[in-house]
């Protein structure tokens, strides 16, 4: 049940007119969790079950962390959750992947390992769910947060279906407290919320599926022969469409949230206006790097144990930031590529005096600097094989000629071009503004008519059935 198809939005009226019914706070939540349930369902309902588990298995952890005082207790119980979770993630994502690369590794030394490969559904939004309910437990875990005893709380909580299945991943502590009082949405809620899915149904349906995919999958196919120009607006079309289609699908589920009278955290903000990599990091996919930085490298050490350390805690918390988007060596190494860009910047950062970026044309070049190495990373992220990967950066390099792609149109590659342009000034503009400050201050009319424009885009702009890019992670 996508966002952008017209059985959700009947589906999301039918929640959102119960949740104004004068009814007991328990059974309004206990029909929103019933509609979560569905909404999961509809997808796949056997998967629900992966849910249960997931949800009663944290649960009974962390109300026994709750009693628990022996140490070695306390750590075995993380354990368990620990085990579990990750055990259903890797079972499901990465069974085929562990068992080719053990296959492959082995026949560098000349063996000849024959291995079953599994015919695996992954289930829809694993990834997040999966990493949600374990920031619960290990939250407990440190004391920073109470086990909650209401287990219909803590099942809203999973399995709340704005963000269920792509995010953003909410830490218990900014949701559990949202359902201790009733909640109603107030009308600028409402208002703000109807605004905020137009928007990311524009990005999604008109930008992300319209504008730049076309472009992107051209260039990107396999066996694809596209000339120099051709490979560089193709990855420029990519880096808009998977922030298009990614922080589309997060405006839409704050969207939801807000107009059922819920707040959920931003996961973008303006990442392509970025100075630097940890920049980019503290705006591209917040949700998931502030995970990453809490339950991960912190624990690693962090930067309290040496420059070598800090940049090899970079490195390995990158390489599995990359592993977590998906289960093949590419990611990984667009993980390890970013890894080396954070090491790096904060060796340059130690050279290079501050007042160096501090004029307006200083910045520019930065953004625009930090823009083309995160779209040179985003071909490992797109390229199906490194082979194909590497054949791009050949052709984009002039290393390579390539006859080109007699089906790229100079009218779709222009329009690429302004939009991708358009975003990377905008975001470079807006750094410090959120879409909500700027709504504010714009005129009601002006509002509306922008709201208006971007709807009759996205509504005609054709197929609304394509799936989010990171439905697959």
């Amino acid at each position: 049940m996508l966002f952008t198809s017209p059985v959700f939005i009947l589906f999301f009226l039918i929640v959102f007119l119960f949740s104004r019914l004068p009814l007991n706070w328990s059974l309004r939540k206990s029909l929103l969790l019933v509609a979560s349930y569905f909404f999961y369902a509809s997808w796949n309902p056997p998967f629900v079950i992966l849910l249960w588990v997931s949800t009663l298995i944290d649960y009974a952890v962390a109300l026994k962390l709750g009693r628990t005082e022996s140490k070695h207790a306390r750590k075995a119980l993380l354990g368990v959750s620990i085990f579990v979770n990750l055990g259903i993630l890797c079972a499901f994502k990465y069974a085929n992947f562990m068992s080719e690369s053990f296959a492959d590794f082995v026949g560098l030394a000349g063996w000849n390992v024959q291995y079953t490969t599994w015919s695996i559904v992954l289930p829809l939004g694993i990834s997040f769910y999966t990493f949600q309910t374990m920031s619960y437990t290990i939250d407990v875990y440190r004391n920073k947060l109470k086990p909650t005893r209401n287990l219909l709380d803590f099942a809203l909580y999973v399995t709340f279906f704005p963000q269920l299945v792509a995010g953003p991943i909410v830490r218990a502590t900014d949701f559990l407290w949202q359902l201790k009082e009733p909640r109603r949405a107030t009308s600028p809620q409402v208002y703000w919320g109807v605004l905020l899915f137009i928007l990311g149904l524009f990005k999604k349906a008109f930008l992300a599926d319209a504008v730049f995919a076309p472009i992107a999958d051209v260039v990107y196919a396999t066996g694809a022969t596209p000339s120099a120009l051709q490979a560089w607006v193709g990855t420029y079309a990519f880096a808009g469409q998977i922030y298009c289609d990614f922080s589309g699908y997060t405006d839409m589920a704050i969207a939801c949230a807000l107009i059922l009278g819920f707040r959920l955290p931003d996961n973008f903000r303006a990442p392509y206006g970025a100075i630097g990599f940890s920049d980019f990091w503290r705006r591209w996919h917040i949700s998931l790097s502030s995970w990453l930085r809490d339950y991960l490298y912190v624990p690693l050490g962090g930067n309290r144990k040496g420059r070598f350390r800090t940049r090899l805690n970079l490195l390995v918390t990158m390489l599995l930031g990359g592993l977590w988007h998906g289960a093949a060596w590419t990611f990984v190494a667009w993980g390890a590529l970013h890894g080396v860009y954070l090491g790096a910047e904060r060796v340059v950062r130690r050279f290079v005096p501050e007042r160096f970026g501090a004029s307006r044309l200083a910045k520019a070049l930065l953004v625009l600097l930090t823009f083309h190495f995160v779209c040179f990373g985003w071909i490992l992220f797109r390229a199906e094989t490194f082979s194909d990967a590497a054949s791009l950066i050949s052709v984009m390099s002039g290393l390579q000629q390539s006859i080109g792609l007699p089906s790229f149109s100079r009218w779709d590659a222009g329009l690429v071009m302004l939009a991708m342009g358009g975003l990377v000034v905008i975001h470079s503009l807006c750094r410090e503004r959120r879409v909500e400050d700027l709504s504010a201050q714009a005129s009601w009319l002006v509002t509306a008519g922008v709201a208006s424009v971007m709807l009759f885009l996205a509504v005609t702009a054709g197929d609304r059935g394509v799936e989010f890019i990171y439905f697959q992670f």
